[in-house]
C-alpha cells in the first residue's frame, strides 16, 4: 500500500465536492482553518456547481477529482462534505493515474465508496476524516477535530484510547491488521461490486448517521452473510449520531450482534458524524487491544 507524502507548510491542497454541493459560507469557514495550518487552499472548478442532469454533474465531479490528482502543485485532496452519488463515479475513475500521483485523499460518509475504491485499485492509503465544509465550519468544529489533521504534517502514528473518548470493550482480545472500513451504509452498498471493502485480515471500522437500530441490525447481518465478518481480525465501532433513545437501541443491537464473535470489538470511538471527529488513515497497519481498550494506528503518510 502506497503512503502519500506528508504535508508541509506552504503546500497547495484542493477541496472538491464529489458527493454534493457544499454550503458556500461553511466551506469558506473551513477553508480558513486549513489556511491557518499554513496550507495554500484552492477549490475544484466545479465545487459549487449544481445540475439536475446526473450525467453532467458526475462528469464535473470526476473532472475535479482527476484534475486535483494530475496537478503536480497539489499535495492533498480534501472533500467538502458528504451527500450521495459517489458510487456513480467510481467506475469512471482513472485509478492508474492516481497510483502514479499519490497524494492525500481525505473524507468520510458517502466518500467511503471512493476511499475503498482508491485503496483497492490505486493501492493508495486513504483517510477517513472530518470534511472541510461540514466539520470545520465555525459552528461545528472542535479543537480535537482540527488536531487530527496534524499527523498529515508530522508523519506520526496515532493512538486512540480512553483519553479521547470513554471506550467500551464488547469482546476482549489483541490483534493487528490493516484498518479498513467507513460508513456502514456505504460498506453494505458496496457488497457484490468491484468496490467491496477488502476485510481479509483487517480491523474493520464502522460508523453511520441517523439510521434506526433495525437498519443497523439489517446492515450488520448483510455484512455477516456476505462473509465480511468471517475474515476480519477485529472491529472498531464509531459514532452513529442518533437521538439518545435510538442510540440505546443501537448499542443493544451492536452488543448482541458481536457477543459471540472470536475477535475483539471496541465501541464508542468518536470517528464519524460527530464532534470531535477524529481522522484516521485507512489501509495502514493498526493494533487493537482491550487491556486497556486502545487503537494504535501507523502513520498514513511518508515524512519528507
Amino acid at each position: 500500500m502506497i503512503k502519500p507524502p506528508a504535508l508541509q507548510k506552504g503546500d497547495r491542497v484542493a477541496i472538491i465536492a464529489p458527493a454534493g454541493r457544499p454550503e458556500e459560507d461553511k466551506l469558506i469557514e473551513g477553508k480558513r482553518v486549513l489556511e491557518d495550518m499554513g496550507l495554500d487552499v484552492v477549490f475544484g472548478r466545479h465545487v459549487f456547481d449544481e445540475d439536475d442532469d446526473l450525467v453532467a454533474i458526475d462528469k464535473k465531479r470526476l473532472a475535479d477529482l482527476h484534475e486535483s490528482f494530475l496537478d503536480p502543485t497539489i499535495h492533498g485532496v480534501f472533500c467538502a462534505n458528504g451527500g450521495y452519488g459517489t458510487a456513480r463515479i467510481a467506475p469512471m475513475i482513472d485509478y492508474k493515474m492516481i497510483n502514479r500521483n499519490p497524494k492525500i485523499f481525505w473524507g468520510y460518509s458517502d466518500i467511503t465508496y471512493l476511499l475503498n475504491a482508491i485503496q483497492k485499485f490505486s493501492d493508495l492509503v486513504t483517510f477517513h476524516g472530518p470534511m472541510i465544509g461540514s466539520d470545520l465550519n465555525d459552528e461545528q468544529r472542535t479543537a480535537e477535530t482540527v488536531s487530527s489533521f496534524l499527523p498529515l504534517f508530522l508523519g506520526d502514528s496515532f493512538t486512540y484510547d480512553s483519553s479521547n473518548s470513554p471506550l467500551n470493550t464488547l469482546v476482549n482480545g489483541t490483534v493487528e491488521g490493516r484498518l479498513v472500513g467507513g460508513n456502514l451504509t456505504l460498506l453494505t452498498n458496496g457488497l457484490g461490486t468491484p468496490y467491496q471493502v477488502n476485510s481479509d485480515g483487517a480491523i474493520l471500522l464502522i460508523e453511520d448517521v441517523e439510521e434506526p437500530a433495525f437498519k443497523i441490525n439489517l446492515m450488520l447481518t448483510h455484512l455477516e452473510q456476505a462473509g465480511v465478518f468471517g475474515k476480519v481480525k477485529g472491529v472498531v465501532v464509531g459514532n452513529f449520531q442518533v437521538e439518545p433513545n435510538e442510540n440505546a437501541k443501537i448499542k443493544k443491537v451492536v452488543k448482541d450482534f458481536f457477543k459471540c464473535v472470536s475477535f475483539p470489538v471496541v465501541e464508542n470511538f468518536y470517528i464519524g458524524h460527530c464532534q470531535p471527529n477524529y481522522g484516521v488513515p485507512l489501509g495502514v497497519n493498526a493494533k487493537l487491544t482491550t487491556f486497556p481498550p486502545r487503537l494504535v494506528i501507523d502513520s498514513g503518510v511518508i515524512k519528507n
